[in-house]
């Protein structure tokens, strides 16, 4: 073996000894004194592990015996020694090899999931060497190769820039080019190194030199990767800056607000910001919640139609309604059925259920106790097949109709009264025009294009916006955005009344998204951070009717804008950047 091209192996074995301790793993030392074992080290476990538990079996039935016989313990026969001989060298084996054994046993049969490897199958290869070792010239090691193999080769221009995370050192450099070889999987970082931030730095820097592409400009330093863990982002590489703006003071409701907005879209604060002016200068806002209860519908399959039928009258049945509440609760402090309401599709039945889940979005909540159920149910119901805990008759994520309907999170309805001089000052435009506008865009054009739940100008704009800055999930943007706006003159004509009625927005102040710096940070600002203490649910519930607000003053202010012919006016003048391209348009 080349002693040049093993060198680095040792230097990676003896840190691997000296962090022996943070990985858990076996050392060198260690695998050297297992490779003179008679037999595999899973099969040397398997028999000591017997041994033990035969031998100390049989020891306690002899000394329950000993005892009964009022024999003395301490007079022991030739098999009693050799037992008690064979139970101290399994104690002795187990207590030096556990752990290890289980380590080098998944080496031994190959596993993705092990970070070592032999130190001969790492340095030699068993007949010959591959052909990129054959190619690459002068012998090196077998992860160096590896990891030369599977690199891009960068540009000269690259070379430079390409690069810029932070300098590693040689043992985040080994655990790099495990990675490149795939002897250590990417996904498994985090359990094994335990340091959120290092992981983070590692997998960049083998992702870049996967592709050969730099990720310069994707920001490493300055985020919590620890508070993502298990809950919000896998294998994190980096973050994304949205830049927050905010619109207001809205007045809803009798009190102020200051609405956070993530966007990169320009102009969309500053409308949003000019309706809220609007609607504090005619009086503020009103708001209604209508519902607030999340939905999860499973879909459960019988032989027969018959079957589902009865198991939907069974559902719907008043009787029974009290029996499936405490199996449904038992899931949670929080969740409570409200009510459930089935549809048959064949032989197919689908079970729609809702509940109140405080101050959460409570999707986890809802399903964990939709699941009780269906175990329940199982009892009476043993021919019946559950399908999926979910169903698509939710509906999560999708636009439906049933939330249109039936309603899914919290239902509100938000309303202002604009006065005219508003209309003309603020807003630059007029009642009647307002009017005609929000009835041929708003309700018959989005009629026309078979619109679902999307009768009004933008609504998804400003309840994206908020959702990224309050931490909710952006996707849920598609049920949380159904709104119909409604213009109508009122007074005499003089003044406009404008409403939005939005049934389903799914939001929640603890969770997910929410408890991160930044985004706890804008839910701070609103007053709504975490949960009640004094009343559990009402800062979701508080959170919905702002989206609401801020929904009806964007709005407002852009159906003015196409009143006015301002649209395109607007947008050129903030949407668009004013530097110079060619000024920072890269060479080639």
């Amino acid at each position: 073996m080349d002693k040049a091209a093993g060198e680095p192996l040792k230097q990676y074995h003896r840190q691997r000894h000296h962090h022996n301790d943070h990985h858990n793993l076996p050392t060198p030392t260690s695998l050297k004194a297992l490779d003179a074992l008679p037999l595999p080290l899973y099969l040397m476990n398997g028999l000591f592990f017997g041994l033990f538990f035969s031998v100390a079996y049989f020891l306690l039935h002899r000394w329950r015996e000993k005892i009964r016989n009022s024999t003395p313990l301490h007079i022991l026969t030739f098999p009693e020694i050799a037992r008690i001989v064979c139970l101290s060298a399994s104690v002795v084996y187990l207590l030096g090899f556990f752990g290890i054994g289980i380590a080098q046993s998944l080496i031994s049969r190959g596993s993705q999931d092990s970070w070592d490897v032999e130190e001969d199958h790492m340095v030699e290869k068993k007949g010959g060497l591959c052909a990129a070792e054959i190619c690459s010239g002068p012998a090196k090691s077998p992860a160096a190769s590896l990891a030369n193999t599977l690199a891009p080769v960068p540009s000269a221009r690259a070379v430079g820039t390409m690069f810029q995370t932070p300098l590693l050192g040689s043992d985040d450099e080994e655990v790099v080019k495990g990675v490149l070889s795939g002897d250590i999987p990417s996904y498994s970082l985090e359990s094994k190194l335990r340091d959120c931030k290092r992981v983070a730095v590692i997998r960049r820097e083998a992702l870049q030199r996967m592709t050969g592409r730099s990720l310069e400009g994707l920001p490493l330093d300055g985020f919590d990767y620890e508070s993502i863990l298990g809950q919000c982002c896998e294998m994190p590489v980096g973050y994304v800056q949205i830049p927050v703006g905010v619109a207001g003071p809205l007045l809803l409701d009798g009190k102020e607000y200051t609405v956070p907005m993530a966007t990169t879209e320009g102009c969309l604060v500053a409308s949003t910001n000019r309706g809220c002016k609007a609607i504090y200068t005619s009086g503020g806002a009103s708001s209604v919640l209508l519902r607030d209860g999340m939905t999860r519908a499973p879909i459960v399959r019988f032989g027969i139609a018959k079957r589902a039928a009865e198991l939907k009258f069974f559902i719907e049945d008043p009787a029974n309604f009290d029996t499936l509440c405490v199996v449904f609760n038992r899931s949670s402090r929080f969740g409570r059925l409200q009510n459930m309401k089935c549809t048959i599709a064949g032989k197919n039945l689908y079970m729609r259920f809702s509940c109140s889940t405080s101050d959460a979005m409570g999707m986890n909540m809802v399903s964990k106790g939709v699941q009780n159920v269906l175990d329940y149910l199982q009892t009476d119901f043993p021919d019946m097949e559950i399908i999926g805990i979910s169903g698509n008759f939710c509906s999560d994520k999708k636009p439906a109709t049933v939330n249109w309907i039936e309603r899914r999170g919290k239902s509100v309805v938000c309303e202002a009264i604009i006065k005219e001089e508003v209309v003309q000052k603020v807003l630059k435009t007029n009642v009647a025009t307002l009017v005609e506008l929000n009835m041929l865009k708003n309700l018959t054009g989005s009629a026309m294009a078979g619109a679902l739940g999307g009768f009004n100008a933008h609504a998804s704009n400003i309840v994206t916006a908020v959702y990224i800055a309050t931490g909710q999930d952006p996707a849920q943007n598609v049920e949380s955005s159904h709104c119909i706006t409604m213009m109508e003159a009122v007074n005499g004509g003089k003044d406009l009344h404008v409403s939005v009625t939005m049934p389903s927005i799914e939001v929640g102040t603890v969770g997910g998204g929410t408890q991160l710096a930044s985004q706890s940070a804008c839910l701070n600002l609103l007053g709504v951070k975490g949960a009640s203490k004094d009343s559990p649910g009402s800062n979701s519930r508080l959170l919905s009717t702002i989206i609401a607000g801020s929904v009806l003053a964007g709005e407002l202010s852009l159906m003015s804008a196409i009143a006015a012919g301002q649209l395109i006016k607007s947008h050129m003048k903030y949407n668009r950047s004013s530097k110079d391209v060619s000024e920072i348009a890269p060479s080639n």
